[in-house]
């Protein structure tokens, strides 16, 4: 049973707190390894959650912050198109959102489904966990005592901790790893006690690029997914039905909009966030205005210049033992993902899908027509979901 009603105000407030604690060490972390300011990832989350929270009649107890699903194809990005020029492919990924509520409004979510079955949308997901995994290899063998650390602290703190704390092993992670790098004098302090206490997030404005919107539109088919999924799990945790009411449409546009906002100051797209359902479920909290609270308390960290200061001194080793949990991860879900929903691999079509998926990806393919190239995973998320409607279906026979 909820314990909403047993909440005065100072007490939503540290439970607000709370929350955000939950989610700041991966919505910092997608900006630390895509070279976004990190005080632009606590804004955009704070002001994303509150725009969702509008869209959705401030009924749905969400927290929005930095998906991971987006860390290659910015990296990718940022190197083809420039930084301004991904970031007017992530508000387009918002655009996706958008179209994609109108067609949950329209069809309804079955046809959602039908269109990313979990035979492309496992092997997608899978190939953002495995596309990544050279990143945090070559950021760990920075300095594999560190990394290492912070990768058992990690794996120990998912393994063993109970509470709130099992909640953030990613966070403890990065402390743990951090004050080790102060022991062993690998941490440059001078940048933090130059920094103002407060400043506002170093903000960056898109500008168009139609390459870079090409190439980022394919990526966003895992984050819907993932966002249809999380909605279910919230209404599981909670007992209410919010695919009905609000609306599964007004949660994906909320999401869609949130993602606009977060790019369009330099921000990277933001998603439903699991670990923060779980930390509802645990405290049994669930009332929506806890979540704005938390919303807010990241708009305020994000304007604190000693904060993002302190967040770019983390070593580059310490994110990489992480990295190298966090990827992997990722990969497991896709796996998950075909597993939970009996995908029959020995079916020749299903074989096909995910092979072409996993090959063009892993391989770097590119697809170029006249000055428009796509590629990576974009390449990939393209092909599986057109074999996925023009392979027949393999017809079983009573």
């Amino acid at each position: 049973m909820s314990k909403d009603k047993q909440l005065g105000p100072i007490k939503k407030t540290i439970v607000g707190a709370q929350f955000l604690f939950v989610a700041f060490g991966a919505t910092v972390l997608v900006p630390l390894l895509v070279g976004l300011d990190p005080s632009v990832a606590l804004f955009t989350a704070g002001i994303g959650t509150l725009i969702f929270h509008a869209i959705t009649k401030g009924k749905v107890p969400i927290f929005l912050g930095s998906s991971f699903a987006f860390i290659a194809p910015i990296i990718k990005a940022t190197e083809l198109f420039g930084l301004p020029g991904t970031l007017s492919g992530l508000v387009a990924v918002g655009a996706v959102y958008g179209i994609m509520s109108a067609l949950v409004r329209l069809r309804g979510v079955d046809f959602i489904s039908r269109l990313f079955p979990p035979i492309v949308v496992g092997p997608v997901i899978m190939l953002i966990g495995l596309s990544l995994a050279g990143t945090g290899v070559n950021m760990a063998k920075s300095n594999w005592l560190l990394a290492i650390i912070a990768l058992v602290t990690t794996v120990a703190v998912s393994l063993f901790a109970k509470g709130l704390l099992r909640l953030i092993p990613i966070f403890i992670g990065i402390v743990v790893g951090y004050v080790v790098a102060i022991i062993l004098g690998a941490i440059d302090f001078q940048p933090i006690a130059e920094a103002k206490w407060f400043a506002l997030p170093d903000f960056v404005r898109p500008e168009l690029c139609w390459e870079a919107i090409i190439f980022m539109i394919p990526v966003a088919i895992a984050p819907v997914i993932e966002h249809i999924g999380d909605m279910y799990a919230i209404n599981e945790v909670t007992g209410n039905d919010y695919v009905k009411d609000p609306g599964l449409h007004r949660t994906m546009l909320g999401d869609g909009l949130a993602c606009v906002a977060a790019s369009i100051i330099g921000g990277p797209p933001v998603t439903t966030y699991s670990e923060v359902t779980g930390a509802i479920s645990l405290t049994k909290i669930s009332d929506p205005v806890v979540l704005r609270i938390a919303a807010l308390f990241g708009i305020l960290f994000s304007v604190l210049g000693k904060i993002s200061a302190l967040l770019k001194t983390i070593p580059e080793a310490v994110l990489g033992g992480i990295m190298l949990l966090l990827f992997g991860t990722i990969a497991s879900v896709g796996i998950n993902t075909l597993i939970k929903n009996k995908v029959d691999m020995g079916d020749t079509r299903n074989l096909i899908i995910a092979s072409l998926i996993l090959t063009l990806g892993i391989g770097g393919a590119e697809l170029t027509c006249g000055s428009f190239t796509i590629s990576g995973i974009g390449l990939s998320a393209l092909v599986g979901v057109i074999l996925n409607l023009i392979i027949p279906q393999k017809k079983h026979v009573e």
